[in-house]
């Protein structure tokens, strides 16, 4: 891997926290990732399944997870499967982890090899009552290709059907919400490589720019400093463009008088930053972008101010767009009077601000977590409002990562320029 090693104390207390959740006499099985097809003989870039990650940080295919605390066999509490290599497989693809550097990665004790996982399950299950199974579950998941936990899924309740399963994922989502110390140190990495990017960009960005370069200054930024690359598609969005909300075409001249639209973010040992700024294209921004920059900067600022321990999405959300409803209104862009007398369920303000305004951030950009859980210390959220003005050709979209803590919320984003003036001097120096 390309970042650097993690102290394996990270993985061992995930493990004894999610061993703390369980059912007496239940055995947990993670499996990792497909290595992806595109044709022919091509694949995808590995990625590894986040849960499995998180619980082992092993970052290699073929790889499977088994944790069983009520197991007679000491060694067989937690057993890693990595895949077994060979002469060939270190000739086309290069070194696998041996046995001791997967224990001391995961911090493992019990190190098998892939091939020999069905018998030693086979033993095992004699012994278990539950079975932890995995699988995908996000409110924004379209999985339309079968998993290889989905796949696995059918074979054990076929080859196992008296035993009684459960789901993983409940416990997941609750445990990864909360970010450990080292867990944060690392998002503060991914940070750090995402403000680097975007002061690269602010001496690089001009008239006659394409926005497919711009995006090449990212991708060479984050790898020159260990970073796999981006955590998601980057948005690199000028003029009117800024409007789509997941434009990923990144293809179109930055003109003079527009402004540009970016929403990146470096991905650093797994786990993900999420920036968005709007800067001048020419590195001066005319009244009303201004305007409406200031605008979406000051509800940003509250918003943020809104992320602590005991609120809810539902009330933060319902304050930020208080709120968004009294900047559209001085801009002109809403009538007061209408907002006075507007459905509830259908809010004038999503006409200009039609998405959330925060999300779970972590292994997952859109990570997981239980929408109505009240926040807690340890919590990561993006702070995200914006504007989009499609008659005007103006969209502006800022953002930051926000921790939560009994102190009020930390900007693991401070460092990043935000402030218009800030972003004009920087672009004109």
């Amino acid at each position: 891997m390309r970042y650097m090693p993690i102290s394996n104390e990270l993985f061992v207390h995930n493990r004894r926290n999610f061993v703390k959740e369980l059912k007496p006499s239940s055995i947990a099985i993670f499996n990792s990732n497909d290595v992806m097809p595109t044709n022919a003989d091509g694949t995808m870039p590995f990625r590894q399944n986040n849960d499995l990650f998180y619980l082992s940080g092993v970052d290699q295919e073929e790889s499977i997870l088994i944790i069983f605390p009520d197991a007679k066999d000491q060694r067989m509490k937690e057993v890693l499967f990595v895949r077994e290599t060979n002469d060939h497989i270190l000739t086309w693809e290069g070194y696998k982890l041996t046995k001791q550097q997967a224990q001391e990665v995961s911090g493992i004790k019990t190190i098998l090899w892939t091939h020999e996982f069905k018998s030693v399950l086979n033993t095992l299950m004699a012994e278990a009552e539950h079975v932890y199974l995995n699988s995908n579950e996000h409110l924004r998941a379209v999985v339309e290709v079968e998993t290889r936990d989905a796949r696995f899924t059918k074979w054990i309740k076929e080859r196992y059907p008296l035993h009684k399963y459960e789901r993983s994922t409940p416990i997941m989502h609750y445990l990864r919400a909360i970010k450990s110390e080292q867990e944060i140190a690392l998002m503060r990495k991914a940070c750090h490589i995402t403000e680097l990017a975007f002061r690269r960009l602010l001496g690089f960005i001009k008239p006659g720019v394409m926005e497919y370069e711009i995006e090449a200054e990212l991708y060479h930024e984050f790898l020159r400093n260990r970073s796999r690359g981006p955590a998601y598609g980057s948005i690199i969005a000028s003029g009117a463009n800024a409007c789509i909300l997941h434009y990923v075409d990144n293809n179109q001249e930055c003109k003079d008088g527009d402004m540009l639209l970016m929403d990146f973010g470096a991905e650093y040992a797994n786990y993900a930053a999420d920036l968005s700024r709007t800067i001048p294209v020419n590195g001066t921004f005319t009244p009303r972008q201004r305007d409406v920059y200031e605008a979406v900067l000051r509800v940003m600022k509250a918003a943020t101010s809104m992320l602590v321990p005991g609120n809810t999405l539902d009330q933060y959300h319902a304050f930020v767009g208080t709120v968004m409803e009294n900047e559209l209104i001085r801009l002109d862009l809403l009538n007061e009077n209408d907002v006075r007398n507007q459905d509830p369920a259908a809010p004038l303000y999503k006409k200009y601000f039609m998405h959330g305004t925060s999300h779970f951030l972590g292994l997952d950009v859109h990570d997981v977590g239980n929408k109505y859980r009240p926040f807690e210390e340890g919590m990561v959220f993006t702070c995200e409002p914006g504007i989009y003005i499609w008659d005007e050709g103006i969209g502006v979209r800022l953002e930051n990562d926000i921790l939560v803590t009994k102190n009020g919320p930390v900007d693991l984003m401070k460092d990043i320029p935000l402030e218009a003036d800030d972003i004009e001097r920087l672009m004109k120096r």
